[in-house]
């Protein structure tokens, strides 16, 4: 789960972490009189769920009324577009309002899970400000990272490491170390995924601030963190994405033409890679689970097809724990009542599958049943493109 710049920075300040005076606002009228109470220069910053709002218009630093009030009304209610966003980009629905502080150096810090090595690792660069994948592409040197063991965890060294490949001063150092200990703590005992400040700043009196604040979450731990649950905004979610979760479904919106159903994320990434390989581009990942009911599976359908971008589906469901007649009917039973126009390819294999198939093939509906993974793969490809 994602959450918005300035709920990031209200977890901050529980936690210790250092942040710049301000307050979000839900209009232009009140973002302007936060920026007269505050004083000037400040910063006025559209709240979205996406990186890159500087150079697409969302951040302005106000010097004084006239420029507040402006940027205030050409900020709130824009639909900003980024490289994170995409083309149709999001609307800014709150901004955040912020002192202005005298900036000496600008750094980079986050904290993730780095899977391959089953453990956190603290990344830092001298290169804050800009896009991180930029520096770790062009400039890996200038990007340092300690992994931190779950058994020793935060140690002494670790900090001392990135100060020093930071280059801070003694009284840097000293912020910096008590900053850190904080965030890390932060990040363990929120179930985060990703805690990220970019900038991370140096003041002209050397302090360390978190100028930009993101954290996203461990959906698995939401729910021992029901205050955090409770800062979700689903206007930030695709549509479908959020009707999945009501449902316990784990949807994502991908940009093909295959609506793909599947039990279990790895049925999902073979499925997804099979159709990329005879030539096709799967529109979503739809896992409906290893024991999914009936009704999950009219759900997930009315989800798939509720996507116009969806020209054929393509089900594919290895019933182990899940039976495949279970599924069939729940196919059958989504189907009626509804104009269908997409070309569906559903291959049950499993338990019950010859009852599932019998079911899929006396229904009179416009399914094409197939057997083999290649065969099936193959023939959903054939109809998206010929749709």
């Amino acid at each position: 789960m994602k959450i918005h710049e300035y709920q990031a920075k209200q977890i901050f300040r529980q936690f210790g972490v250092p942040v710049p005076e301000g307050s979000v606002a839900a209009t232009a009228t009140e973002a302007f009189e936060i920026a007269e109470k505050m004083g000037y220069p400040c910063v006025i910053k559209a709240q979205v769920h996406a990186g890159g709002r500087g150079k697409a218009g969302g951040v302005k630093l106000a010097k004084n009324s006239t420029e507040a009030k402006t940027y205030s009304e050409q900020i709130h209610g824009m639909t900003l577009v980024s490289k994170q966003t995409g083309p149709e980009g999001k609307l800014v629905r709150k901004v955040l309002v912020e002192q202005g502080l005298a900036i000496a150096d600008e750094l980079y810090l986050a904290i993730i899970v780095d899977r391959e090595k089953g453990m956190p690792v603290i990344m830092a660069s001298s290169e804050g400000g800009m896009e991180i994948e930029e520096v770790a592409a062009k400039t890996p040197e200038l990007l340092h990272k300690v992994h931190i063991h779950p058994a020793t965890g935060l140690c002494g060294h670790h900090i001392r490491h990135l100060a020093f490949s930071l280059k801070l001063n003694k009284t840097q150092q000293k912020h910096f170390t008590k900053l850190i200990q904080n965030l890390y703590r932060l990040f363990e005992e929120t179930d985060a995924s990703l805690v990220e400040i970019n900038p991370l700043i140096i003041t002209d009196k050397d302090d360390v601030i978190a100028l930009d604040g993101k954290i996203d979450f461990d959906d698995n731990g939401l729910f021992r963190h029901p205050q955090i649950v409770e800062m979700r905004d689903i206007h930030e979610e695709e549509e479908l994405e959020v009707e999945a979760s009501k449902f316990d479904l784990n949807y994502i919106k991908l940009d093909g033409n295959i609506g793909c159903m599947v039990n279990g994320a790895g049925l999902a990434m073979a499925t997804m890679d099979i159709i990329k390989f005879y030539g096709g581009e799967p529109a979503n990942f739809l896992d409906v689970g290893g024991g999914t009911s009936e009704e999950r599976v009219k759900e997930a359908f009315k989800i798939l097809l509720g996507d116009p971008n969806t020209k054929a589906v393509f089900v594919n469901i290895f019933g182990g724990i899940v039976r495949t007649d279970l599924v069939a009917n729940g196919i059958v039973n989504a189907i009626k009542g509804i104009d269908l126009t997409v070309p569906i390819v559903i291959r049950l294999v499993g338990t019950n599958e010859e009852e599932g198939r019998r079911i899929i093939n006396e229904s009179g509906l416009n399914f094409t049943a197939e057997t083999h993974l290649p065969d099936a793969a193959k023939k959903v490809v054939e109809l998206a493109a010929k749709a």
